[in-house]
């Protein structure tokens, strides 16, 4: 593919990252067209993670779902941008947060909290599709790496807004890794030192529930150096 297909890829994932897809002159009412995307998106998923990206087929897809390759063909131009959906569905399910708040009473305790959280999450709900996205990245590097990036930032944009609310009490500048300029960022070291890790082991086949026995001294100890970092890093 072209690298101007793999923009598109991308700015495609973003925006459905960013908001749903608003429907087009002729389609179904909302509702029955919603539906119907759901069970396109289900069918996707379902062969996309069985067969892989390249060996599933639209064919199989209208199939499954069921729903007619016109239909399918009106909401997503080929078998790449419902690969796009399917990931930004998945990963806006995982990022919102909206009601979660992380218990605890010191700083510690809420990140260690929001640590297990985005762990179980993660691990739980993205652990087939991540294995599906490594195994095309031979044959479609730029689409794997848009994808990967793309999740990786909205899930970042989510985070950032629970670690500021965890550590309002912190005295913030500026400069600071708390700061609006670099909240974001911090976010992604947050995300890399606590869910990348479980997320490797995930994928040479530890089972989650193993996992879980050493989530709350594993966190603790992650957050900890994740805390001792920040203010090391403090420019005020």
């Amino acid at each position: 593919m072209s690298s101007g297909i793999y923009a598109r890829t991308n700015s495609r994932l973003e925006t459905m990252m960013a908001k749903d897809k608003s429907p087009k002159r002729g389609r179904p009412p909302k509702d029955l067209a919603s539906d119907a995307q759901a069970r396109i998106l289900d069918a996707a998923q379902q062969l996309f993670l069985e067969k892989g990206f390249r060996s599933a087929s639209i064919d199989d897809i209208s199939e499954l779902a069921p729903a007619s390759k016109p239909t399918i063909y009106a909401y997503f131009p080929g078998k790449e941008a419902l690969f796009v959906a399917v990931v930004a569905r998945t990963i806006n399910g995982l990022t919102d947060f909206d009601g979660f708040t992380p218990a605890g009473r010191t700083i510690q305790e809420k990140l260690t909290n929001l640590g297990i959280e985005i762990v179980e999450r993660f691990v739980e709900d993205t652990l087939d599709l991540t294995r599906a996205t490594i195994a095309e990245a031979r044959r479609f590097p730029e689409l794997s790496r848009n994808v990967h990036d793309a999740a990786r930032d909205r899930a970042a944009g989510a985070v950032s807004q629970l670690l500021n609310e965890a550590t309002q009490r912190i005295a913030r500048s500026s400069k600071g890794p708390f700061s609006a300029k670099r909240s974001v960022a911090t976010a992604q070291m947050f995300m890399d030192l606590i869910l990348l890790p479980m997320l490797m082991r995930s994928l040479m086949g530890e089972e989650l529930k193993d996992l879980r026995k050493e989530l709350p001294t594993f966190l603790h100890e992650r957050v900890n150096f994740f805390l001792a970092a920040c203010e090391a890093d403090w420019r005020p």
